[in-house]
C-alpha cells in the first residue's frame, strides 16, 4: 500500500468520480484509475462500483473512506502546524450551524482579526452537525444543548427558552402566553426529526401529558417563520433567535416544567481538533466575547 494509493482512492471518493479526482490531483485520468486499480488488486478488494454510470463505494470503501479522512485531516493538520503564519493568512475554516444567528458577533470579530481566511458557513440540524464533524466535513459545529460525548470540545455561546409564536392575526396572538396544553389540536409547525428545538419541545408535552402532532414538518427555522407568518400554525423557537419580524408575536410557554425549555446554544469541534491553528483562533474569538457579555 503506497501514499498516493490513498490518496488517488480518497480523493475518487470525495469528489465522486475519477475524471475529477483527476483535476483536483492535477492528474491524468488513467494516472489515478491505475492507482485505485493497483489498490484493489494488491488486498483482493472492491473499493468502488463501477457497474453503473455513477462511481459509487462499496460498503468496504465505505470503511477506508472514514480511514482515509482522518488520515488526510490529521495531513492537513500537521501542515498548518508547519506553516502557522500561512494558516492564519490564508487557511479555510468550514462551520456547520443549526443557526448562523449566534456567530454573526464571531465571524464579524474573526475576520476582522484574520480577513485572509476563507469562511465556509452551512446550516443542517443538530444530527447533520455531529455528522458532519466526525465525518471531518466541517471544521466547527454550533447547535442547540450540550453534547456529553467526551470526544467533542464545546464552548456555551447563550441560553434562552423555547417559545411558541404565531402570526400577528391569530386568535391567539393576544394571549400573551401559551400552556403546552392549550397547543392540543392546535396548527403546528415544526422542525423536521433531528431538530433539538423539536425534541425538547416534544420532551416537555409528553412530561406534561400532552401530545403534539404537527400539521405541517418544514426543514429549517426560516421555512418555519415564513409558513407561520402566512398564517399555517404555531411554530416554535427559541427566544434568542426569535429576532424582530413585525409579522409575528412570540409567546412563551407557561407551564413547562422547570428548564425543560432551555435551549443552550454550543459551538463544538471534535477534540482532536482543537488544537488546530485556525479552529482554536475562532474559540478565542469567541470566548473573548462570551466573557465580554
Amino acid at each position: 500500500m503506497r501514499y498516493v494509493q490513498l490518496r488517488a482512492f480518497h480523493y475518487v471518493a470525495t469528489c465522486g468520480g475519477f475524471s475529477r479526482a483527476a483535476e483536483e490531483l492535477r492528474l491524468t485520468q488513467p494516472a489515478i484509475s491505475d492507482q485505485v486499480r493497483k489498490l484493489e488488486e494488491e488486498y483482493d478488494i472492491l473499493l468502488f462500483d463501477r457497474s453503473k454510470k455513477q462511481v459509487r463505494l462499496t460498503p468496504q470503501g465505505e470503511d477506508l473512506l472514514t480511514i482515509t479522512r482522518r488520515l488526510f485531516e490529521n495531513e492537513q493538520q500537521a501542515f498548518e502546524m508547519l506553516s502557522e503564519s500561512r494558516a492564519l493568512r490564508a487557511g479555510s475554516l468550514r462551520i456547520v450551524a443549526d443557526s448562523a444567528h449566534h456567530l454573526l458577533h464571531i465571524l464579524a470579530r474573526f475576520r476582522k482579526r484574520h480577513p485572509g481566511v476563507r469562511v465556509t458557513l452551512s446550516a443542517g440540524n443538530s444530527e447533520s452537525v455531529l455528522r458532519a464533524l466526525y465525518r471531518y466535513e466541517a471544521d466547527i459545529g454550533v447547535l442547540g444543548g450540550v453534547p456529553q460525548a467526551r470526544d467533542l470540545d464545546h464552548l456555551v455561546l447563550s441560553s434562552a427558552e423555547i417559545v411558541a409564536f404565531v402570526a400577528r392575526d391569530h386568535p391567539l396572538a393576544a394571549k400573551g402566553k401559551l400552556r403546552l396544553r392549550d397547543l392540543a389540536g392546535q396548527p403546528l409547525v415544526m422542525r423536521e426529526q433531528g431538530s433539538k428545538t423539536r425534541r425538547k419541545l416534544e420532551d416537555a408535552a409528553s412530561v406534561a401529558g400532552v401530545a403534539l402532532t404537527p400539521a405541517i414538518e418544514a426543514e429549517g427555522r426560516e421555512a418555519v417563520r415564513e409558513i407561520v407568518a402566512s398564517g399555517g400554525g404555531i411554530g416554535f423557537v427559541s427566544a434568542a433567535e426569535f429576532g424582530a419580524d413585525a409579522r409575528l408575536v412570540a409567546l412563551p410557554l407557561s407551564d413547562a416544567p422547570k428548564d425543560a425549555l432551555t435551549m443552550d446554544e454550543a459551538m463544538i469541534c471534535l477534540s482532536e481538533r482543537r488544537g488546530g491553528k485556525l479552529v482554536q483562533a475562532f474559540f478565542d474569538v469567541a470566548g473573548e466575547m462570551a466573557v465580554a457579555r
